[in-house]
């Protein structure tokens, strides 16, 4: 649904000449123009409208002087640097334009007709005189020559395999005399036809067509041959084909023309020479013929060149230029140029261009050069919400045909409505004001413009008819309100060119932006076109023109800010103040102050706001898309902008859709070049070589286009999203509701979207969507998850107020506010959606909802909107299962609605009936308690049971027992009664099996089982409730004392002497053995106390001296040891870090795989390979992972082996380092305390000595760490003066030592705590 936009117009010349041009070519390499004349080549600069060069084929008699020779042929020759020119003389001529040297390379005497060069140009064609056809190569050597006329039919000639006869063969509404018909003779070519055979080579060279007026029976044929000019196929009879020509550059169809009795068309042949397809030409028998059909380069556009037939009360002959183009098997009249009569403005030549597939060369008998450049562009209008206009304007011929996708989708060349005009029509454009997008503007090939407004009219417009192709819908169609002559003084420009205005734009009510071609090639000319209504026959007068320097190329208007933008060729971008009092222009400034100009011209512009700044939008024909001077992508087909949305197709296949609001041009850049996450609501997949044809406003629906014409109607996520957001903030949950419910968007999106909104407004919700199942599928989709924050998250920020209670949770929320609702508005016309909103709470009331129906079933009458008890009981075992729903009947204890429900379940009456009559007998506790118990609801089974009285309390405390449920029990009974203590009992014996003694031990003494509590706290080891239980069982002083040893011998064993020799010292009143026990101890300080308590100085000799003695010879020894010890672990971790340096250097070199873990086998072992080692490792670690958790922890503390040439032996010696320091920094308390006593007796020397050895140890240690513990700073990998080399070997250095994540820590070195005052003074 495009058209033909033309994007600049070039008109060189006249060029002061000898003669008349005859025939051109071009040399797209200089951008110059080979004319052949009657008297040589000449030539031209287009830009320059100069002469360049004139090579006279007169003087050396190629051409006769008198004007009467013609140039048949002109091709250049890039290769060869010349040029070829055939004459009809016969002669085929070699030209070097910078020589002026001409060689005939060759002579027919019988004249050439045509000269055809192969699109390679490796080859090519002369027509003689004599009907023959001469193949050669580019150095004009013969290949073969061959007769045009043929009597058979080729290499292709079909096979027939003789199923039946003619006679017998079906032969449709013709009738069975078709059989007998003879073969109607086929009449010769019309006399317009010039005899003259015409040739057209396939895209690739390999086939070439020649159509010849046969001189049997004087009608034309079309033969296929090939390269090497073998006959291939003949075409069939066909009554009235005609001299036009032209192959499909995509190898398809050959395209010819046919006169028939009452029209005439455009006929395709395929290559086996039947015809495949046709089209009618907008013309009247006799009334035109084609001089020529040619195809531009990309096969897509087909021109057709016509003029007048002479007839006898007229001299005038008009010529016309149609472009044709095909979608959904339906061929468009796009474009139609009217040359008119004049002499000077007759076409001679036309030509694409080889190279630009839409631009269009043309040469006037006058010396006039024509180029025109088209593209496609949709002519949509630009509605808004408030006017959800969607209109899409078609160009075919002399009709529009309009599609209104705000009411239909349908595919071309169907339509909604079509106008009909007199003229063929070259450019549509509807209103920018968007609350007049509806109003459209029709430009004919005439110069004339028609207003269509799309207002109320009484009148039927008779120009205007609804649908197309049998399709009509009920819509208001626009009338024709104006009709407007456009007059421009182009001075001799608008005599020749028939396109002098372009880029035609609707600004206002009567007045319009047009672009035209400046004195100069390089400048534009904008024209402000308004209607004059007292001037004659309704004339657009000019009111003021504005000369551009530059070529404008594409013309863009906001419809919002009314902003006018303009594109030159070379890229710069305008901004074009047509509403101030002397328009102006002025260059497009970005936010950054900098002038915007494309880096490549862009064929479609637009423009937008972008987080609060307006920008210039611009897609090339090479698929990159600019916004501003930055170029965001480079693989988009086509784009569209809409509200606050930019809608693009992609060469991956994807529609992608992004908000403009508050986001910047990196973002979007990023955007783009990013992979889509999966939640993504901006892009989704479409069909391959999608285009986007037009948003609906105000609705969800996007239209794409396909390849072959048809068109496709998505629902893009990020529109429907923007689109039911808007709706839930106007509270429009029906239109929400709807569009969610047909296009799968999640249900829960109604409350997410805004809570405290959808909460105050929940009675205005049920009364918009004011349907049972409705409300009953919104009900059934409620999950407790936010779809704002996972599967539609927002695209900008969002101003919702959070839940007020977090620890509610949303789904009963909903459920209480929609039930409270309901049951204020119509509680029996919502009263399956009340059952529904007790079953989705998140813990079920299944009760409630059986109690409503049950309700239902004993009232006398139900209300004329309501349901029936067995309606609602029917629809709730829909949403339950119906066992589940049984048993909570059940658990209601109400008999009446257990049956109610069983009899709709397919349960056997024998089998719950006599369990139903045998809990009716039961005591009403007793029959709760069973149901209870059944229901395995065991909390409110122990409630009921304990109300049955005593006679069932072993079989409650079997259920606590069975159960565990002690706590629920205890809070049953009241603490003095005896239930209480034999429940306790039993709780605390529960806990003694599972090892809990302490808490056994607390609820025994509660309970006054004081002889079991004892026991619990012996076992836990909580030595004064032990006591306590004792005094309070009456213990003696020799109890106590035994107890006392007994437990001072467990303290011991868990090195807890001080608490130990207490005990000893309090309750066995021995304090020798208490102070035996703190000496063995260390613990100095309280030894001595208890000795000067008793006053047994004899101790101190006997015991305590000696003791301090040994104590300060085992600390010297420890730390010698510890420091020995140390060193080897250092100098050992320093070699190995030597060793795997120099290990690494070596891979590098070698250039070995890498691996992070390499073995050292000893100091003078051989390296092993890196893949040896990390296979042998992870093969070993792949056995333990499944072992058990013992052997893991075994496997981890080996893996870490400080045996010598283990693989991670360093972590090993840094882990033991660490372990040494701490064990020697944890010495400092206790040596405190030893020194104090040496002093105290007079030992200052080995004080000294004690004090000395560990500050030298620490001192050690400390001067070690930097050495042990490297900081490693971050090696710079890249770099200006990084290669290849260097960062590969970085990044390898960076791998191999890259410690495991859990060995992390040991890369850290431990910490001395200084602020220790561990040291005596006196001793220094």
């Amino acid at each position: 649904m495009r058209n033909l936009k033309l994007l600049r117009t070039w008109e060189h010349g006249p060029v002061q000449a000898p003669g008349s041009p005859q025939c051109f070519c071009l040399r797209a390499d200089q951008g110059m123009l080979l004319v052949g004349s009657e008297y040589g080549i000449l030539e031209l600069d287009p830009a320059a409208q100069v002469v360049v060069n004139d090579v006279s084929l007169t003087v050396e008699g190629f051409l006769p002087e008198d004007g009467s020779g013609h140039v048949v042929g002109i091709e250049d020759l890039p290769d060869q640097e010349c040029v070829c020119v055939a004459t009809a003389a016969g002669d085929v001529i070699l030209c070097n334009l910078s020589t002026k040297q001409l060689e005939c390379v060759g002579s027919v005497d019988s004249g050439l007709t045509t000269m055809s060069w192969s699109p390679d140009q490796e080859l090519v064609l002369l027509a003689t005189g004599q009907q023959t056809l001469i193949m050669m190569t580019k150095d004009f050597e013969p290949i073969t020559e061959r007769e045009i006329h043929q009597d058979d039919f080729g290499e292709g000639k079909f096979i027939t395999v003789g199923w039946g006869k003619k006679e017998t063969q079906f032969h449709g509404s013709e009738g069975k005399q078709a059989a007998h018909r003879k073969q109607t003779e086929v009449p010769p070519a019309s006399s317009s036809d010039d005899g003259r055979p015409r040739v057209t080579w396939r895209g690739d060279g390999q086939f070439v067509a020649v159509s010849a007026v046969c001189p049997q029976t004087g009608a034309r044929k079309v033969r296929v041959w090939s390269r090497e000019l073998v006959l291939h196929s003949t075409s069939e009879p066909v009554p009235g084909l005609e001299q036009a020509l032209a192959w499909k550059p995509s190898g398809s169809l050959i395209a010819s023309t046919q006169e028939k009795p009452n029209k005439h068309d455009v006929v395709f042949f395929e290559k086996n020479g039947l015809l495949h397809g046709e089209f009618t030409l907008p013309f009247q028998k006799g009334q035109v013929k084609v001089n020529e059909l040619l195809w531009n380069s990309d096969s897509t556009v087909l021109a057709v060149w016509l003029e007048d037939l002479k007839k006898e009360n007229s001299s005038e002959t008009n010529t016309y230029v149609q472009l044709w183009t095909v979608g959904n098997y339906h061929w468009y009249l796009k474009q139609s140029l009217h040359f008119g009569s004049a002499e000077k403005s007759q076409l001679v030549s036309l030509l694409w261009d080889p190279e630009i597939p839409y631009r269009l060369h043309a040469l006037c008998r006058g010396w006039h050069a024509l180029c025109y450049d088209w593209h496609w562009s949709a002519d949509r209008s630009a509605g808004e919400e408030s006017h959800p206009v969607a209109n899409v304007a078609v160009i075919d011929g002399d009709k529009v045909l309009v599609t209104a996708f705000q009411h239909s989708v349908v595919p071309p060349p169907m339509c909604t409505y079509q106008l009909q005009l007199q003229q063929a029509v070259n450019q549509v454009t509807f209103h920018t004001d968007p609350t007049k997008s509806a109003d459209i503007a029709v430009l004919d090939a005439s110069n004339r413009l028609f207003i269509y407004r799309s207002g109320d009219s009484t009148v039927q417009d008779p120009t205007v008819t609804l649908g197309g192709g049998g399709f009509k819908a009920s819509v208001k169609t626009p009338h024709l309100e104006k009709c407007y002559r456009i007059e421009v003084c182009c001075g001799e420009v608008g005599q020749v060119n028939p396109l002098a205005l372009r880029l035609l734009t609707w600004l206002q009510d009567d007045t319009f932006l047009a672009v035209s071609q400046g004195q100069l090639a390089t400048h534009s000319v904008i024209h402000h076109l308004t209607g004059d209504p007292e001037a004659e026959e309704g004339c657009l007068a000019l009111r003021l023109s504005v000369l551009v320097d530059g070529d404008v190329i594409s013309l863009c208007c906001n419809p919002k800010t009314r902003t006018v933008a303009l594109q030159l060729a070379d890229g710069r971008t305008l901004k074009y103040l047509w509403e101030a009092p002397t328009p102006a222009l002025e260059p497009w400034g970005s936010s950054s102050g900098s002038t915007v100009r494309f880096p490549s011209p862009c064929l479609q512009t637009a423009l937008a706001v972008i987080g609060g700044e307006e920008a210039i939008l611009g897609l090339t024909d090479r698929c990159r898309f600019f916004i501003n001077d930055i170029e965001v992508a480079s693989n988009i087909t086509s784009f569209a902008t809409y509200d606050e949305f930019l809608l693009v197709t992609t060469h991956s296949h994807t529609c992608q859709c992004v908000s403009l609001r508050d986001t910047s041009l990196k973002v979007l850049q990023a955007g783009f070049s990013s992979t889509p996450t999966p939640n993504n609501e901006t892009s989704r997949k479409v069909e391959r070589g999608s285009r986007i044809v037009t948003v609906v406003p105000q609705d969800t629906k996007l239209i794409l286009q396909m390849p072959r014409g048809n068109l496709e109607t998505v629902h893009h996520r990020a529109l429907v999203l923007a689109q039911i957001r808007k709706w839930l903030d106007r509270l429009m949950f029906k239109a929400a509701f709807e569009c969610m419910r047909k296009l799968r968007i999640n249900l829960n999106l109604l409350y997410d979207h805004n809570p405290k909104v959808f909460l105050e407004n929940v009675e205005t919700f049920i009364k918009q969507i004011d349907s049972v199942n409705y409300i009953n599928l919104f009900f059934t989709e409620l999950k407790e998850e936010d779809f704002t924050k996972t599967m539609y998250p927002s695209p900008v920020s969002s101003n919702v107020q959070p839940q007020q209670c977090p620890d509610v949770k949303k789904v009963d929320i909903i459920c209480d506010a929609m039930r409270a609702a309901m049951e204020n508005i119509n509680p029996q016309k919502y009263c399956l959606s009340i059952l529904t909103s007790h079953v989705k709470k998140s813990t079920p009331e299944l009760e409630i909802a059986l109690q409503k129906v049950h309700e239902l079933r004993e009232s006398v009458s139900p209300a004329a909107e309501g349901v029936t008890a067995e309606a609602a009981l029917k629809y709730l075992l829909f949403l339950v299962d119906v066992n589940e729903l049984y048993d909570h009947s059940l658990g209601t204890y109400d008999f009446d609605l257990v049956v109610m429900v069983a009899e709709k379940s397919q349960k056997d009456p024998k089998e719950y009936l006599p369990f139903l009559n045998t809990l009716r007998k039961m005591e009403t506790n007793y029959q709760r308690y069973t149901i209870d118990k059944y229901l395995k609801r065991y909390k409110k089974a122990l409630c009921h049971l304990s109300k049955c009285g005593a006679e069932h309390f072993s079989e409650f405390l079997n259920l606590v027992k069975d159960q565990n449920l002690y706590n629920e029990a205890l809070k049953l009974y009241p603490p003095d009664t005896p239930e209480h203590q034999v429940v306790s009992c039993a709780f605390g014996e529960y806990l003694n099996q599972k090892h809990l003694y302490e808490q056994a031990g607390l609820i025994f003494a509660r309970c006054s089982a004081f002889e079991s509590a004892l026991d619990a706290f012996l076992n836990s080891g909580s030595w004064q409730q032990a006591l306590c239980m004792a005094s309070r069982l009456g213990y003696t002083a020799d109890q106590l004392a035994g107890l006392a040893r007994s437990l001072a011998g467990k303290l011991v064993e868990q090195r807890k002497h001080a608490e130990a020799a207490m005990l000893l010292e309090q309750y066995a009143q021995d304090y020798e053995e208490a102070v035996l026990l703190l000496l063995e101890g260390t613990i100095w300080e309280e030894a001595l106390r208890l000795i000067h308590k008793y006053n047994r100085l004899d101790i101190l000799e006997t015991n305590f001296k000696p003791a301090i003695l040994q104590a300060q010879r085992n600390y010297l020894e420890f730390l010698e040891s510890q420091k020995t010890t140390f060193t080897r672990h250092r100098k050992r971790l320093l070699l190995v870090r030597e060793l795997k340096e120099q290990a690494h250097q070596g891979l590098l070199e070698d250039e070995t795989p890498n691996c992070p873990e390499i073995d050292f086998l000893s100091e003078t072992s051989s390296i092993v390979t890196a893949s040896d080692t990390s296979g042998k490792y992870s093969h070993s670690n792949s056995r333990i992972s499944a072992r058990s958790s013992k052997n893991r922890r075994k496997a981890e503390r080996k893996r870490h082996s400080l045996k010598e040439g283990s693989p991670l032996e360093d972590l090993a010696l840094l882990e033991a380092l660490g372990e040494h320091i701490r064990t020697i920094e944890n010495m400092k308390g206790e040596v405190h305390s030893l020194l104090k006593g040496l002093v105290l007796f007079g030992y200052d020397e080995q004080a000294r000595e004690l004090q000395q050895a560990l500050e030298e140890a620490l001192q050690w240690i400390e001067r070690s760490l930097p050495e042990i513990w490297l900081r490693n700073p971050a090696i710079p990998v890249l770099g200006p003066n990084s290669t290849a080399n260097s960062i590969m070997a970085a990044y390898q250095q960076q791998r191999i030592a890259a410690p495991v994540e859990q060995d992390a820590e040991l890369l850290i070195p431990p910490k001395l705590n200084k602020n220790i005052q561990w040291k005596l003074n006196l001793l220094q």
